[in-house]
């Protein structure tokens, strides 16, 4: 059977219990601040691709505008050389 140490022992111990959960505390806020960074970065990451991609889609919608509104003019003068 174990025995009991005592009471300065017990207080030494949980002195340095004590000790090691402050720093595992530490240690767990600092990961999470880090982890926090690298969603942020991730997330700038991919709404960068995601306004690249819509302002691709912009260009390309103008653009079929504009040959609408030729397409447009030219079916107005066709139908003008006609009458």
């Amino acid at each position: 059977m174990r025995s009991i140490g005592s009471l300065s022992e017990i207080q030494s111990k949980k002195g340095e219990l004590k000790a090691k959960v402050d720093e595992l505390e530490k240690s767990l806020h600092h990961y999470r601040n880090r982890n926090t960074a690298n969603q942020v970065r991730n997330r700038d990451h991919i709404m960068g691709e995601a306004v690249a991609q819509i302002q691709e889609v912009i260009d390309y919608l103008q653009t079929l505008a504009a040959q609408a509104d030729i397409l447009s003019v030219k079916y107005e003068l066709e139908s003008d050389g006609g009458k």
